[in-house]
C-alpha cells in the first residue's frame, strides 16, 4: 500500500464531506460505509467513511475517514476526521 495514495484518498473523501451543512452531516450520523477505490498504482484501497456524533446527539459531529491497502495495513489504517460545530464551523482537523 502507498500512504501517500491512501492519504489522497482519505483527503478526498473528506473534501466531499466538507461543504455538507451541519444538518445534512447530523442526517449521516450513526452511518458508516465501506467500499473499495482502486488507487493510481492499481491496488485496490479499502474505505471507510463514519459520521457520528462527538460526544451528545445535536452536538458536534465528526467525520471519519479511514483507507488501507493490501497486506498488512489493513491492521493499521491510515485515518482522517474533521469535527463540525453546530454553527458549521470546522472545530479541528486530525490525521495519523
Amino acid at each position: 500500500m502507498s500512504r501517500e495514495i491512501a492519504r489522497a484518498i482519505i483527503e478526498e473523501k473528506l473534501g466531499e464531506l466538507r461543504p455538507l451543512s451541519y444538518a445534512e452531516l447530523a442526517g449521516r450520523a450513526g452511518a458508516v460505509r465501506c467500499g473499495g477505490v482502486t488507487g493510481p498504482d492499481g491496488h485496490e484501497y479499502q474505505v471507510e467513511t463514519e459520521v457520528r456524533w462527538d460526544g451528545k446527539s445535536g452536538g458536534n459531529i465528526r467525520a471519519i475517514v479511514a483507507a488501507d491497502g493490501p497486506g498488512v495495513s489493513a491492521f493499521r489504517p491510515l485515518t482522517g476526521a474533521f469535527i463540525m460545530r453546530a454553527d458549521g464551523s470546522l472545530l479541528e482537523e486530525d490525521t495519523n
